[in-house]
């Protein structure tokens, strides 16, 4: 698989050590505002760039029928122009808030712990999002994704990373150097608690859980999540 690689940051330099080691070959290494020289080449293309960058890159590929996937966060105000726009040019696209298989099945099991605890009012909800210092969203695209899913199932309307009340589900987000990503879930009542936790130890899951997206989307048309590559759709049922 020749692949191009979209902001060539540490994530990037992480996705080709894993590349290479899986067999497959870079073809494009694009800076966050370097030409799109190359990508003629490209048998799918993997975004870890920057907010500014990313309509770009994917814009790009969609119009030229290049597969994508897309792990940039705090772009997603425009991610339905995006859905649009693939769908017109019969594309190709995953975009994930979070490429780790481990967050992924965290993703289902805080879903369904969520509907679970639906049912007991006395609990009450809030979540801690941990990152290094060098992350740029806040809070990150994989607590957005956790704190959606909870408001779906309970009576909060929003999440806030400022005001804790009953409406809002209270994020509380932290930076420290030298963590790759930990996110926590808490119900706590008068006489309990209950959490669940996702602790990355390195970047190689993130990158890991790209590229097994990359080998998946290539011959395919239409938006896709990793539910779809990771065979979760029907989880539930």
């Amino acid at each position: 698989m020749k692949i191009a690689l979209l902001g060539y940051g540490k994530m990037g330099k992480v996705i080709e050590r894993i590349a290479l080691e899986r067999g497959h070959e870079i073809v494009v290494r694009r800076a966050n505002d370097g030409p799109f020289e190359g990508m003629e080449l490209a048998d799918v293309a993997i975004d870890f760039s920057i907010p500014e960058a990313a309509i770009s890159n994917i814009s790009y590929c969609l119009e030229h029928k290049i597969p994508i996937v897309s792990g940039t966060t705090g772009w997603l105000n425009d991610y339905h122009k995006m859905v649009t726009l693939c769908e017109a040019n019969q594309a190709a696209f995953i975009y994930g808030s979070n490429f780790s298989l481990g967050v992924n099945l965290f993703f289902e099991l805080n879903d369904y712990l969520a509907k679970i605890m639906a049912k007991f009012k006395e609990y009450d909800v809030e979540m801690e999002e941990i990152h290094h210092t060098q992350k740029l969203d806040k809070p990150s695209g994989t607590a957005i994704s956790l704190a959606n899913s909870i408001i779906n199932h309970t009576q909060k309307n929003s999440w806030s990373i400022e005001n804790n009340t009953n409406e809002n589900l209270f994020i509380n987000v932290k930076r420290i150097d030298e963590v790759h990503g930990t996110h926590t879930v808490l119900y706590s009542s008068a006489v309990d608690s209950i959490e669940i936790k996702h602790i990355a130890h390195s970047r190689d899951g993130f990158a890991l859980g790209a590229l097994i997206a990359a080998e998946w989307i290539i011959g395919k048309t239409g938006v896709f999540t990793m539910k779809d590559v990771l065979n979760l759709t029907d989880s539930k049922q």
